[in-house]
């Protein structure tokens, strides 16, 4: 059997060494790695990868896209899909900052939440996200919205910006997704007071939500934080909390590793697939939440 190789492509200077671990420990012989990619890139990059290994050895080559833009990942994923000549292909796998398999993770971990503590899924639910312009909250209101929830980003520097990222969705995915400002307490208090769920992935250490914040969302049953820096996005919630009450007795929290360990199984288990399977894969944050609910339980 051929070795097993994967290509690691980003924009950005470096590649991730959270990610060459992973791959590292999930199996791959051979990982090179691509810095100061774009779109431009991928095909060569890719079409070199196919044609130097027999057809039959397409399913030992992997490409990896990594990065911090949820679009720009997908627009790779895209152009390398189109290089591949039949039967010439490779398996592809797009996860940018780790951000589609967090992402993945926190809503698979809210919705186990739903289900085990209140007999409801995701369908129909507000859910409110701070860090809206990050590719976190990309994720996770694609997946929201997908699953037939009311998603909203939340911008910490206004409306417009986060509106932007919002019609994007709607022209990649045929989804509605809201978008309101949070550049105050007032706004922040506004935008939570219908919210069934919040999340928070906003930047690591910065608290977004306090204990009085949370009072004026009457309506609230789980919220999620993937802060794992102290102090927390979201008052009351620790790193280690898993269905935790918030101090308002409104809700219940789950925390920045509860929802890591489910990221990372996930991942993991993704590359593996990648290893195991006979056929060309392509996958990205929708395969990604199908396995993070399976892990969640």
């Amino acid at each position: 059997m051929a070795r097993s190789i994967l290509h690691m492509l980003t924009p950005l200077k470096h590649m991730s060494p959270f990610d060459v671990n992973m791959a590292v420990d999930a199996g791959f012989e051979t990982i090179v790695t691509y810095t100061g990619v774009d779109l431009a890139d991928v095909v060569s990059l890719t079409q070199d990868s196919i044609f130097s290994r027999a057809p039959q050895d397409g399913t030992r080559t992997g490409i990896f896209i990594g990065g911090k833009n949820a679009e720009d990942a997908l627009d790779m994923v895209d152009r390398a899909k189109k290089a591949f000549v039949p039967p010439f292909a490779n398996h592809v796998f797009a996860d940018p900052a780790g951000s589609f398999t967090t992402g993945a993770a926190m809503v698979a971990e809210v919705a186990r939440a739903l289900r085990s503590k209140f007999g409801t899924d995701l369908k129909g639910k507000r859910i409110v996200i701070f860090g809206g312009a990050g590719v976190v909250a990309y994720v996770a209101a694609v997946i929201g919205a997908l699953e037939g929830a009311r998603a909203v980003l939340v911008g910490h520097d206004g409306e417009e910006r986060v509106s932007k990222i919002a019609f994007t969705m709607k022209w990649r995915f045929g989804i509605e997704v809201g978008a309101v400002d949070g550049s105050t307490v007032e706004a922040r208090r506004a935008a939570i007071h219908d919210a069934e769920v919040i999340l928070s992935a906003g930047p690591a250490g910065i608290p977004i939500l306090s204990a009085e914040d949370l009072e004026s969302a009457p309506k609230l049953l789980v919220a999620s934080d993937v802060n794992a820096v102290p102090p927390a996005g979201i008052a009351g919630i620790d790193v280690n909390a898993v269905d935790v009450a918030l101090p308002t007795g409104k809700g219940l929290g789950i925390g920045a590793l509860a929802v890591g360990n489910v990221k990372y199984q996930t991942q993991c288990r993704l590359f593996r697939r990648m290893l195991d399977s006979s056929e060309p894969l392509c996958l990205d944050f929708r395969d990604a939440y199908t396995l993070a609910v399976e892990i969640a339980g």
